[in-house]
């Protein structure tokens, strides 16, 4: 198998544009799930201390016998520890549960507007980051308008936004911000549940180069800069998942799929989701 490519990240750290999600899956099957993934290849592991799983995610990696270097490992912060000391501890917690000393990436899940408390955690993660804790600091589901006000500090900007992209919903808005200021666009839910993979474009892509729907679809999204983080527990999906990194699609197969969006949204709106 072709190695795993990277992104260079705004501060020069390289995480792999292809990882494993493991939202929604229960503690006690995690480690079995990421043992698979790492025997897959995956080495870039995202976990979130909402999923609570963490403790999953750490016994994998310990058993995998892997050096953390070579490991990347992504978790977040959620809404209700959206302060400076909230999220310090937060933070801690979360690297008690995963066993490691320290995390490659950390994330705000969520903005939650109503407070715009965001802010004081995105500040208490520039601490982290300037004290070597943590080796590169994002968001996720932000908008540009709640960028804007973290950029506005004048500190780090966000090395990576992880927000809903798929076929159906591409927000073109949120990634060409990221773009136009150094942000990774991160995609959760990078196949929309499964509901684009009948779409003709993406069958006539896949049989065109005798690959399945959902390579068709997690392809589509590398070729246009994206980081991925597919979830499935099924080992020989897992596989399928990275297994796409020896083809290409055409411009006009592209071009099909970018013309699928619809503002299919599955998840909440960061506008509105305030946990």
């Amino acid at each position: 198998m072709k190695s795993i490519p990277s992104i260079t990240l705004n501060n020069g750290v390289a995480m792999p544009q292809i990882g494993f999600g493991v939202f929604q899956v229960p503690n006690d099957e995690t480690e079995q799930a990421v043992t698979a993934a790492l025997a897959a290849g995956y080495r870039s592991i995202d976990t979130a201390a909402i999923y609570g799983n963490e403790e999953g995610v750490g016994r994998a990696i310990a058993a995998s016998g892997l050096p953390r270097e070579e490991l990347f490992i992504t978790s977040k912060v959620w809404i209700s520890d959206l302060s400076r000391g909230e999220t310090l501890a937060a933070y801690d917690a979360s690297l008690a549960k995963l066993g490691l000393d320290y995390l490659d990436l950390y994330l705000i899940h969520w903005p939650a507007p109503a407070t715009d408390a965001y802010v004081a955690a995105w500040q208490a993660l520039e601490e982290l980051l300037a004290a070597g804790r943590v080796r590169a600091i994002g968001v996720s589901n932000f908008l540009p308008e709640h960028l804007e006000k973290v950029i506005a500090l004048g500190g780090t900007v966000p090395a990576v936004n992880q927000v809903e992209v798929h076929p159906a919903l591409q927000q073109r808005g949120i990634s060409g911000f990221g773009a136009a200021h150094g942000i990774a666009t991160e995609a959760w839910s990078p196949l929309a549940q499964g509901t684009v993979l009948s779409d003709p474009a993406v069958a006539a892509a896949a049989a065109a180069h005798g690959r399945t729907p959902a390579q068709v679809v997690l392809r589509w999204h590398l070729q246009q800069g994206r980081i991925i983080i597919p979830k499935s527990v099924t080992p020989a999906r897992m596989a399928e998942n990275v297994g796409i990194l020896d083809f290409e699609l055409s411009p006009q197969e592209l071009a099909a799929i970018d013309a699928l969006e619809c503002d299919g949204r599955i998840g909440p709106h960061p506008a509105d989701f305030n946990g």
